[in-house]
């Protein structure tokens, strides 16, 4: 259970970086709903990763590079997942605020990525019964 919060709370931080990025490229900036989340993505990835790897799975068995490319093969993915998510509630949706689709598809995501983060990129071998006595 202190992994699903710790990973919620670092996902809460992306959250506000990456809907805050995007609202600020849309109205600061005069960028498109869509071009805006590009870098909005990938600025909350870059701090997830290292709050994941810091509080919520500790380091990974794999080197750093393997790790990192792991992490963000997932990240990707779910990226992927949510931009398509986000880019068909905008599109079939056109009165919906771009932060409320930003909303329902970062949820998505989240449930994706825990799943990813948690199997793939941080799993540590578990020991058998055997080598727990040594």
């Amino acid at each position: 259970m202190r992994r699903i919060i710790s990973f919620l709370v670092g996902g809460g931080f992306g959250f506000i970086i990456d809907a805050g990025l995007t609202h600020l490229l849309i109205v600061d900036a005069g960028a498109s709903p869509f071009a805006a989340r590009i870098p909005a993505i990938l600025a909350a990835m870059s701090f997830t990763w290292i709050y994941n790897r810091t509080f919520t799975f500790g380091r990974s068995p794999h080197s750093l590079a393997k790790e990192g490319l792991r992490y963000w093969t997932v990240g990707v993915t779910s990226a992927l997942l949510n931009y398509g998510i986000y880019s068909l509630l905008i599109h079939r949706f056109p009165m919906l605020q771009p932060l409320a689709a930003v909303i329902l598809s970062s949820l998505a995501a989240t449930v994706y990525s825990f799943f990813g983060y948690s199997r793939f990129v941080f799993r540590h071998r578990r020991l058998e019964p055997a080598e727990e006595k040594s």
